[in-house]
């Protein structure tokens, strides 16, 4: 079996509809191999905040940047502005006002320290705050300035910094006090779930932008990734792995969650070839349907402002990602 095989007419046409300029957008770069300065992919961007989807987050955004809460960017979930930022990242959204304005309410919640506290600070004793845990949001808030465009703003690069001090070199990952519930359930003891979402913010960084010390950290987390198989990192009663069947069932968007998807693009971004994840790959493959497209299994639709794809239905969002997988894996 090869990619070709996995691959229909009919589904590539069907992901580069022009209805969905977001997928649109990434299909063509990454299925397609359009250059982002190809005139096609940047007309398509273009289109993407007119999209209803799109349209229906921003207008629930407040004049002064946020959604949902002024002081908090995490509560209520999923409606909150880290959500939100994310969400219109991952659906290609470029660097509009609108975002300029989230971006700057955001970054009120900096501590001096480069982390982000879902709270805002009423003191200067606050922002002096040295907590450390929750690498997963300091991650998903990395990923998306990013794609906003934000990696050269010293704010941004303070948060970098941030997680790389951070990085427990032992534990092989970051701390988190939510994680694990049971130490004996899991392999690692660092939180793997932050472990992910710091790998995939790495993976978008241009090669430039990955420090010396940035990439032996990277090393270091694939490793552990691979270790794991990417989902089997649950831990039987006996000391052998345990899979975790969650992240078998794919889903759009995952927020702080990861899936064998939302993993193996990490990889692929960072161009890892290794005999560890034919299992996960065997998933992949194996879940695609008769059609060749791949059904949305987990969502979280009703929890934030705008429903996207249907539960059960095949999904535009996880046939791309899956394709972007194997096309990888496959063909590299």
């Amino acid at each position: 079996m090869d990619y070709n095989s996995l691959t229909r007419p009919d589904v590539l046409e069907w992901l580069l509809e022009p209805s969905n300029p977001s997928v649109r957008f990434w299909a063509l770069q990454s299925l397609e191999g359009k250059p982002s300065i190809d005139s096609s992919v940047q007309v398509t961007q273009k289109a993407i905040p007119g999209s209803s989807i799109v349209k229906g987050f921003l207008k629930a955004q407040a004049s002064d940047g946020y959604w949902d809460l002024p002081n908090h960017i995490y509560t209520h979930k999923y409606k909150a502005t880290t959500h939100t930022l994310l969400i219109l990242a991952e659906l290609g959204v470029p660097r509009i006002p609108e975002v300029e304005k989230a971006v700057e309410h955001l970054f009120k919640f900096q501590l001096n320290s480069g982390h982000f506290t879902t709270v805002l600070p009423k003191t200067s004793r606050g922002f002096a705050s040295q907590v450390s845990d929750t690498c997963c949001l300091d991650a998903n808030i990395l990923y998306y300035l990013a794609h906003f465009n934000y990696l050269d703003d010293p704010r941004t690069q303070k948060t970098i910094q941030f997680l790389i001090d951070h990085y427990d070199t032992t534990e092989r990952g970051w701390k988190c006090r939510a994680y694990p519930v049971n130490p004996d359930g899991v392999f690692p003891q660092a939180c793997y779930m932050g472990l992910c979402k710091v790998l995939k913010c790495f993976s978008v960084f241009p090669a430039q932008y990955r420090s010396r010390e940035m990439n032996r950290i990277i090393d270091q987390v694939v490793e552990v990734v691979l270790e794991n198989q990417i989902y089997k990192y649950l831990r039987n009663p006996d000391g052998s792995r345990k899979e975790k069947f969650g992240w078998k069932r794919f889903g759009f968007p995952l927020f702080y969650n990861s899936d064998i998807l939302d993993v193996l693009g990490s990889l692929a971004r960072l161009n890892i070839h290794d005999s560890r994840i034919q299992d996960a790959l065997t998933v992949v493959i194996d879940t695609q349907q008769p059609d060749g497209k791949w059904l949305l299994k987990h969502t979280f639709n009703g929890k934030f402002w705008c429903d996207i794809e249907q539960k059960g239905k095949p999904s535009k969002w996880i046939t791309l990602r899956a394709l972007q997988v194997l096309s990888h894996f496959m063909t590299g």
